[in-house]
């Protein structure tokens, strides 16, 4: 059963024994453990020197916790290490994410072209942290605070992808109703609002809007992604096809695209979406 967090302080979180990344962290607490011996630093005098629980070092040292960035810092300044625990810092950062959202953002990183149409939250790459944490917080069974952070921090980090050069072309469709709901309160959802009209004047980005009165709609079978690649490969998935799973082969990936450009015909146009965002947020 996995652990569950009561503090605010804890300084990293819990390892998936069946995870790859679980080697580099194992490695790293290993590499922390000879470090304290070396010094001759018992736990409890090491602990006491970093500010954490003598619990937590053991735990980092096992490799089953995952070190945050400031426990590094610490350590390293202990241990004399001239900056070499703390140049672990990125590799543990990526660490703390869940696998799956890993190897998402592996693949968001790759793409040249992105297709994202969203039937029923505001999509991730979309949302602004304060819509991220209402919406999370909603969700049963709730999140314990390490949880929240953990999922928050991951969500985040992918929004680098509107950074990147060159950019890649990136194509939004959001029912209607994703706009209409006030996930967090009416302040919150005017920031969303306004963030969505922020990143949809990018000029890589199209945000258009499928309205609720749409009567043929070929998108009621569920979220569809598809993300196309520098070496003409693509990857794709939708909730209403294929079982849900992500698929590549060509075949496969042209019923998606299919049904990703049909729904895309029948949504308003970006400049109409953009001025129907206005509105809404006229009314908030």
């Amino acid at each position: 059963m996995e652990e569950r967090n009561d503090g605010v302080d804890e300084p990293g979180w819990d390892v998936d024994p069946e995870d790859e990344i679980s080697a580099a962290v194992e490695m790293v607490g290993h590499h922390l453990k000879l470090r304290r011996e070396a010094m001759g630093l018992r736990v409890a005098e090491f602990a006491d020197a970093v500010g954490y629980g003598e619990d937590m070092v053991r735990k980092i040292e096992r490799g089953v916790r995952i070190p945050r960035p400031e426990y590094l810092d610490m350590a390293d300044g202990v241990l004399r290490a001239e900056g070499l625990i703390s140049a672990m810092k990125p590799k543990m950062r990526e660490a703390r994410y869940p696998k799956k959202v890993r190897q998402l953002a592996k693949l968001e990183k790759r793409a040249v072209e992105m297709c994202l149409y969203s039937n029923h939250n505001i999509h991730g790459l979309l949302q602004t942290e304060e819509h991220m944490r209402a919406l999370f917080g909603s969700w049963l069974p709730a999140y314990t605070v390490e949880e929240m952070e953990r999922v928050v921090a991951a969500r985040m980090g992918r929004r680098s992808i509107f950074k990147r050069d060159p950019a890649p072309a990136l194509s939004f469709v959001q029912e209607e109703v994703t706009l209409r709901r006030p996930v967090g309160g009416t302040m919150v959802w005017r920031r969303q609002l306004e963030r969505l009209l922020q990143v949809g004047a990018l000029r890589n980005v199209t945000i258009q809007v499928m309205p609720t009165k749409c009567q043929e709609h070929p998108g009621t079978g569920g979220l569809i992604e598809v993300l196309k690649f520098p070496d003409g490969t693509a990857m794709g998935r939708s909730e209403g096809a294929f079982s849900g799973r992500p698929v590549s082969d060509p075949k496969q990936l042209r019923v998606l695209e299919l049904r990703y450009g049909m729904i895309r015909a029948h949504a308003l146009t970006p400049r109409e979406s953009l001025a129907f965002i206005e509105e809404l947020l006229g009314e908030t």
